[in-house]
């Protein structure tokens, strides 16, 4: 019996393993579709959040989140910007900012979307979890903007300024694209992915 449960558990968390890292390179290929590009990193693209939303709608915050970090790892391996003052403290928080924590917060919308009312349509509970994680996300690049990357900014114009209009349009057009997604497909989604489980 105790068996049988082992390979039932090694079997699950093979599949958990398999999910995860098939989501992340779906978010990576989704990644590289890029709809406008901005220099030093930003760009709207083809709905890559969702797929990583998607891990932590299905496994526990822990996963979602080693998750999330895994492909902000990646992320940043695929298109490092230096920042402008080059010290280890602004290397640390750019990571930080720009990647890390820009993009693990995918893993909260899940527990989001979990914590919302039960009567709400799935579309509503999705893209409600999503627009607080994009705007979570947008917060971390907009610190960025003004910590980091202000020493660009126009002489005369605030650095939280110059950070908003930076970072606002290409978020915003992130934040369209992934909510057109899942306005139009996202209980066939919901329906697909967690039925798998």
């Amino acid at each position: 019996m105790n068996e049988e449960k082992t390979i039932h558990n090694r079997g699950a968390a093979t599949k958990m393993l398999t999910e995860s890292a098939l989501f992340v390179a779906l978010a990576i290929v989704l990644s590289l579709f890029k709809m406008a590009q901005w220099p030093y990193g930003g760009s709207i693209t083809l709905g890559s959040m969702i797929p990583i939303a998607l891990i932590s709608l299905k496994y526990r915050f822990g996963w979602s989140l080693l998750t999330a970090m895994a492909y902000s790892l990646i992320q940043m391996m695929l298109g490092f910007y230096a920042p402008p003052v080059e010290n280890l403290l602004y290397y640390s928080l750019m990571i930080l900012l720009d990647y890390v924590v820009a993009f693990s917060v995918l893993s909260l919308s899940g527990p989001i979307y979990r914590k919302l009312n039960q009567g709400l349509p799935v579309r509503l509970r999705l893209m409600t979890s999503m627009l607080i994680c994009f705007v979570l996300r947008f917060f971390c690049h907009f610190a960025s903007g003004i910590i980091i990357w202000g020493t660009y900014a126009p002489e005369g114009q605030p650095v939280w300024l110059y950070s908003l209009v930076y970072n606002g349009p290409y978020m915003l057009g992130e934040c369209i694209i992934g909510a057109v997604i899942l306005l139009i497909a996202g209980k066939t989604i919901i329906n697909l992915f967690m039925g798998s489980k």
